[in-house]
């Protein structure tokens, strides 16, 4: 009812488990999938994983009760873009889904921090993920950073003085070279590297 009734929003599928994810996507064709962790069969993490390893894939909200660090790192890992407590306000679910369908990553603040510090304590050296990010043109490189500090593709144009289009393509071409999923996946090898 929430999102059924905001504008520009319909809810077009409901799916009981992760396993009924793929069907419900194939009959529908959303452009935003909110998943919950918790199902019976298939969980969250799986679904979410098989659906973004699909061609065209939908984006993936987590929505849940469970923010452990470890839930929060393993569906952004498996190519969710967002990440919210079931117990956010409505109206900010709706903006996140807003967001997130125009490629913008979603965390709740409680858990953004948090997350930030246990990836860059997981890996230990940031080497890896700088030398990952090396494949980059000087003007990639500087686009992934702006994506990591949670910048918006109006907000990159402004600060790097270039058009919305061109930061789209820079954005395009650093998924592509570093086989990278979404933002978030750039935000979170950024973080490796310790560059913010």
């Amino acid at each position: 009812m929430m999102l059924d009734g905001a504008a520009g929003i319909s809810v077009v599928g409901e799916a009981g488990d992760g396993d009924e994810v793929p069907a419900v996507v194939d009959a529908h064709a959303p452009d935003v999938v909110l998943m919950d962790l918790r199902m019976p069969r298939v969980n969250g993490i799986a679904a979410t994983r098989r659906l973004r390893a699909r061609p065209q894939p939908p984006e993936v909200v987590v929505l849940t009760t469970f923010d452990t660090d470890e839930n929060v790192l393993r569906a952004l890992r498996a190519g969710a873009s967002g990440f919210l407590l079931k117990d956010t306000p409505p109206a900010q679910i709706v903006d996140a889904v807003r967001r997130v369908a125009a490629g913008d990553p979603i965390l709740s603040p409680g858990v953004t921090r948090r997350l930030m510090d246990r990836v860059t304590a997981e890996t230990g050296s940031h080497e890896q993920a700088r030398a990952t990010l090396r494949a980059l043109s000087p003007r990639e490189h500087e686009v992934a950073i702006e994506v990591a500090r949670g910048r918006s593709n109006a907000e990159i144009a402004e600060g790097l003085g270039m058009t919305v289009a061109t930061v789209k393509a820079h954005v395009s071409h650093v998924l592509t070279k570093l086989h990278l999923g979404n933002r978030t996946q750039i935000a979170l090898l950024v973080h490796d590297a310790g560059l913010v």
